[in-house]
C-alpha cells in the first residue's frame, strides 16, 4: 500500500510540474543602445500575466519566460508594439512582419510606431534606411516614433531594412 501511495504522489508531482512548465523564448538582434531602450522593453511586457521579460542591452537580447505559450506571444507582440524587432529561437513564437508594407516602388514612406528614444536609436534607424537603393532623405528624429522616408525605392526594402535593424514599423495607409 505504501509503495502505491508513493507511485501515485510521485506521478501526481511530475503531472503538476508538466502542466506549470514555462516557456522561454530568447529575442536576438534587438536594437537595445541604452536604458531607455532596456525600459521601454521592460515597460512593455510588465502588464502581459503570467510574463516577464530580462533584457541585456550589449547582447541586444531579451528572454522571454512565461507562465504558456500564449503569454509568452503576448509578451513578444507587446515588445513589437513597443517599436522593437527581433529574432526568436522558437518556431511557433515570432515576431511578425505586421507593417502592412506593399509591394512596388513608392517615392514617400510614411512609417510609425518606430522605438526612437535618443540619438543612437536615430543613427540606427538612419543607417538602416540608407542601406536601401533610392532613398534620398529621412526625417527620422531622436524622441519621435514617426517619419518619412523619400526618394524612388522599394517600400518592402526600406521595411526589411529596419526589421533587420531592430527596429517594428507600420506603414501609415
Amino acid at each position: 500500500m505504501l509503495r502505491i501511495t508513493l507511485a501515485l504522489l510521485f506521478s501526481f508531482a511530475l503531472f503538476s510540474s508538466a502542466a506549470h512548465a514555462a516557456t522561454t523564448v530568447t529575442l536576438t538582434n534587438m536594437h537595445l543602445c541604452c536604458g531607455k531602450c532596456v525600459k521601454a522593453v521592460q515597460a512593455a511586457v510588465k502588464d502581459v500575466p503570467g510574463a516577464k521579460v530580462a533584457v541585456t542591452a550589449k547582447e541586444g537580447k531579451a528572454v522571454v519566460t512565461a507562465s504558456d505559450d500564449k503569454s509568452a506571444q503576448a509578451a513578444i507582440d507587446a515588445i513589437a508594439a513597443a517599436g522593437f524587432h527581433a529574432v526568436t529561437d522558437n518556431e511557433d513564437l515570432t515576431m511578425k512582419d505586421d507593417s502592412g508594407v506593399k509591394a512596388g516602388a513608392v517615392k514617400r514612406l510614411e512609417l510609425t510606431g518606430l522605438h526612437n528614444c535618443c540619438g543612437a536609436c536615430t543613427k540606427a534607424i538612419k543607417e538602416a534606411v540608407d542601406r536601401v537603393d533610392g532613398v534620398t532623405a529621412d526625417t527620422a528624429k531622436p524622441n519621435q516614433s514617426t517619419m518619412v522616408v523619400e526618394g524612388n525605392f522599394e517600400a518592402e526594402d526600406v521595411v526589411a531594412s529596419l526589421l533587420e535593424a531592430g527596429f517594428q514599423v507600420k506603414v501609415k495607409q
